[in-house]
This record gives structure tokens, C-alpha cells and sequence, in this order.
């Protein structure tokens, strides 16, 4: 099962469709970003500059070991209004997936 960032904080702005683990793993993404080299806010910056790369509508994937990725690109999604749909996590890094607004 897929797992949720924190709540505090978040404001109950974020536009939240979280996803179990196996329909994470079957969705296609219009573009990954590995961001698996990077330490925080490295992995934020990269989706951030790698979001313009794709339209509205379309799924962004983010490789990262960085574990605070998983409270950045949410609390990221709340700020600037994409769908955040959840992370799951393979054996030294996590995959986050949002939709593009």
C-alpha cells in the first residue's frame, strides 16, 4: 500500500488522489525525473524544473533517496495546485507520482 506525507501543515488545500502501490506501478508517466543522485532540495528543484517539459493532465514520476522528497513534492503540489497520487518506495529509493494541473 502506498503511503501518505504527514498532514500537519498541508492545510487541507492538497488535492489528494492516493493510489495503492499496484496502480502506482501501472500507471505510465509522460515523464521520470531520477533525481536519485541529489540530496535535498535537489529532487524538488529537478521536478520543478522538469514540470514545464510536459501538459496538463499528464503524470510526472520522481525518482529520489532522499527521504524528504516525500513531504517536499507533495507540500510542492498544495503550493502550486498538482495532484499528488502517492509514492512507493523500491529497495534503496522511492517513486513519487502527480498529475500536472
Amino acid at each position: 500500500m502506498s503511503s501518505t506525507p504527514p498532514s500537519g501543515g498541508l492545510g487541507g488545500r492538497l488535492k489528494l488522489i492516493i493510489m495503492t502501490t499496484e496502480e502506482l506501478k501501472n500507471l505510465k508517466s509522460e515523464l521520470v525525473v531520477d533525481a536519485r543522485g541529489t540530496a535535498c532540495p535537489g529532487p524538488l528543484l529537478a521536478a520543478k524544473k522538469a514540470i514545464g517539459d510536459i501538459e496538463s493532465g499528464e503524470i510526472m514520476e520522481i525518482l529520489s533517496a532522499d527521504e524528504g522528497t516525500k513531504n517536499d513534492i507533495p507540500r510542492w503540489c498544495e503550493k502550486v495546485g498538482h495532484e499528488y497520487l502517492g509514492f512507493y518506495d523500491e529497495d534503496s529509493f522511492s517513486r513519487l507520482f502527480l498529475i500536472k494541473e
